[in-house]
């Protein structure tokens, strides 16, 4: 697959302006350094499949990102399906009562050109704010017929962090400091998912430690074992919800030169009319857990979520591809 080299410090677009006015491109006219850069191989294989997909951390100035690219998001009014990019802060690295303000670049590899195109943009991250918002970029059906940013059914994306502020009690600092560009690979399969499901039957909800996390017994696909996370009264992140995730056991964390993608589904039974309440991940890298801070709001637990004391929550994984640093 065709890509852009970070040393060559490839301008961003100065002298080559795309033609398509519905191309959300913008040119800087700078010298571009990206601290992520992620490749996507058989990047056509995401629009039939999740058509989200998160890359794993990357760490930059104190905090740690992920680079979030959607297939097919429409801005209000629109029927036109673009591809959007969004940066968000792993919730892991900030910290209560901080807000940490960024301004950054996303963009896309044209490699015919050896350069970068994008877009500027900023956001407040906190502990319930920590995705920016999905900046359009290339429609998508027109990405799928460009030689030059979709070469050999790949395309690289990239996100460099320009600046930060932090609002704090401390009042905080930040430099920002600049390092070689953390490279990622996504390899999609085209066939030969493994697929797994569980089903967690709670007779004892009511009896669970309602302020701690608790986790259902493990379950093996691909090789590696998982569990059910849950927040029955939410976690750090929620707003009176119940939190759900999906969790590598502690035991069998990846530790793996190359590590899997999966695309996974979570949902709890309403066992009052046969239903369940379903949420659907993007493509994700597993590295430790994926999931939902504000899965269900917690009043709604007894309209059928929870009888008695029995909550029944499924989980649903497939494994679609490997990723490793470049």
């Amino acid at each position: 697959m065709g890509n852009c080299k970070s040393s060559s410090r490839a301008l961003l677009g100065k002298a080559h302006v795309v033609p398509d006015p519905e191309w959300r491109i913008r040119d800087f006219g700078k010298t571009h350094v990206p601290d992520f850069e992620w490749r996507i191989d058989d990047f056509s294989m995401l629009k039939t499949g999740a058509k989200r997909a998160t890359s794993g951390p990357f760490h930059c100035s104190g905090y740690n990102w992920d680079l979030q690219v959607s297939l097919m998001h429409k801005e209000a009014g629109s029927v036109t399906p673009y591809v959007a990019l969004r940066l968000a802060s792993s919730t892991l690295s900030l910290v209560p009562a901080h807000t940490v303000h960024a301004v950054f670049e996303l963009s896309i590899c044209n490699h015919s050109k050896g350069m970068y195109y994008g877009c500027k943009a900023s956001y407040n991250f906190d502990f319930k704010n920590f995705y920016s918002k999905e900046h359009c970029l290339i429609p998508l059906k027109k990405l799928l017929k460009s030689s030059a940013f979709l070469v050999d059914d790949g395309c690289v994306f990239a996100v460099e962090i320009l600046k930060i502020d932090v609002c704090s009690p401390e009042k905080k600092a930040v430099v920002v400091q600049k390092k070689a560009t953390t490279v990622q690979n996504l390899f999609v399969q085209e066939k030969g998912f493994v697929k797994g499901t569980y089903t967690w039957n709670m007779n004892n909800f009511l009896e669970l430690d309602l302020d701690h996390c608790v986790r259902s017994p493990t379950f093996e696909v691909g090789g590696h074992k998982w569990c059910i996370s849950m927040y029955p009264r939410g976690d750090l992140y929620s707003t009176d919800c119940l939190s759900l995730y999906l969790s590598l056991d502690a035991s069998n964390e990846l530790h793996l030169e190359s590590k899997k993608v999966a695309v996974m589904t979570l949902s709890i039974l309403n066992q009052k009319n046969g239903k369940h309440l379903t949420k659907t991940s993007g493509l994700f890298i597993c590295d430790g857990g994926w999931g939902w801070p504000n899965f269900l709001a917690l009043k709604k637990l007894k309209k059928g979520y929870v009888v008695g004391s029995s909550c029944i929550v499924k989980a649903d994984l497939t494994i679609v591809g490997l990723s490793n640093d470049g």
